[in-house]
Parts: C-alpha cells; structure tokens; sequence
C-alpha cells in the first residue's frame, strides 16, 4: 500500500466494520453508540463493526451513521478514512457545552466555525487555515429546523482536545474572551480534515451542559435526562436532512479546488 488512498481503502473496513462499497453517498458522524442503535433499529439494519474500534450502519436508501468515538484524533482518523468512499456529504451529530447565556440545555447549534484549539488539523494546515463548515449543508440543515419550529443558534465553536478543564479558571476566562458559543472535542477537526480530503460536511450540535458554572457540568444523572429528552430529536433532524438534501438542496460543490 504506496498511497493514502490504497491505505484509507484496505483499512475502512477494519475501523467501521463496513466495506466502502457498502457505504451511502450521504453520512452521518456520531460519538455515541445508542445513535447507531437507533438508526438501525428505525431501518430494521444491523449494527457493523461491534467489538471494534467504530461502528456503522447503512439504510436501503444510501444513508450511513458512523459511531467514530470521542476526541479530535478519532475524528481526522474517520474523515480520512471516508475519502476511501467520496461521499456526497457528511452530517457531525455531537454534543457540545453551551457558553453563553442563550444557550440552554436542549438547544441545537448550527457552527459558522470552529477554532482550532486541538491541535489535530495543524498536521494537515497551518493553523491559519479556518475551520468551516459547507454553507450549503448547513443552509439545508436550517431549513429542516425551521420546518419543525425549532429554535437553533449559530456561532464559533472551540475544539479542545483537553476534556477535564471545568475546574480551570484561567481556561475559562479564555473562552469568554475568544467570545465562542459552545466547546466540544471534535468539530473543527471534521471542518478541516474534511476540507482537506475534498468532502462535504457540516454538524448540527446538541447543548447538553453548560459548563461555565459548577451546578452547569454534565454528570451521568444529568447526561442521561439529556439523551431520554433530545437524543431522538437530534436523529431525527440529522436523518431527514441528509435523506432528502441529494433531492432537494442546492448543489453543493460548485468547484474543485
């Protein structure tokens, strides 16, 4: 294997447990197992790659969900393991913490950016390069929220590859300073690792804490009230948008770069 693209061909597979003949023109990227679960269960689909490190499924209709696991390392190993299959776009579903006021548990974000404060895509740009998402799929994505009278907001996210931070003072003073609307692990790497395999993509985030305030971080009761209460809304979102943007957004590649 002499090039990136026999390397991300042979070894798709190994990762997700699906072939990349077998994958969808169109895919959805999850942290969390019970996405997956769901998705195959909604599309009576099996569950591929259990027991591995990710794992996939893929509808009749040529939708994927990936479960790629957390952090910004696992998230450039999933973009460029995808440019094995060339699809057509890629949907982010993650969770990240709100840190303004207007950003409640339960609120969607919609990411104009990301800042790059993993340190991942500086393997693939310099640190120059922003990290943005495809207006297009975004645009799509609105409209479904906006179809379903859903309120979502839009604004910078920070990637940080540092997942215990809440206690830091210092880091925190940072953020407000840097003036983003939420902090997760993985969305600015998506943006430019996907930019610079050629693909696509977008995130529609879940607020599940807000972890400017001590009584604000997540914990396993708080985080569980989260999934029972908007995890189903968030799939339902991610599946409608990315089932129906082939037929019914703009194009969204208009050149090659």
């Amino acid at each position: 294997m002499k090039t990136k693209a026999d390397i991300v061909k042979n070894w798709i597979k190994r990762y997700t447990g699906t072939p990349p003949e077998n994958f969808g023109d169109w895919i959805l990227l999850t942290n969390f197992q019970n996405y997956v679960e769901k998705f195959a269960e909604r599309f009576n689909v099996e569950v591929n790659g259990l027991g591995g490190p990710m794992t996939s499924a893929t509808n009749k209709d040529g939708l994927s969900i990936i479960n790629f696991g957390i952090g910004s390392a696992n998230a450039a190993t999933i973009m460029d393991l995808l440019s094995a299959i060339n699809p057509k776009g890629v949907l982010f579903l993650g969770k990240c913490g709100g840190l303004k006021h207007s950003t409640e548990i339960g609120h969607f974000i919609l990411p104009s950016a990301a800042i790059r404060g993993e340190g991942t895509g500086n393997d693939y740009f310099p640190k120059e390069v922003p990290a943005l998402p495809s207006f297009k799929i975004h645009k799509y994505v609105s409209d479904k929220l906006y179809e379903k009278d859903l309120e979502y907001r839009t604004g910078v996210i920070y990637t940080t590859n540092r997942r215990v931070w809440e206690y830091d003072e210092d880091f925190k003073e940072y953020l407000k300073k840097v003036r983003v609307i939420g902090i997760d692990m993985e969305t600015a790497t998506i943006f430019v690792v996907g930019f610079a395999n050629g693909i696509e993509r977008g995130a529609l985030l879940l607020v599940s804490d807000t972890p400017m305030t001590p009584e604000g971080i997540k914990t396993s009761e708080s985080d569980s009230k989260v999934t029972q209460k908007f995890v189903d809304l968030h799939l339902d979102i991610g599946i409608d948008a990315m089932s129906h943007i082939g037929n019914e957004g703009e194009q969204i590649k208009h050149f090659k770069y």
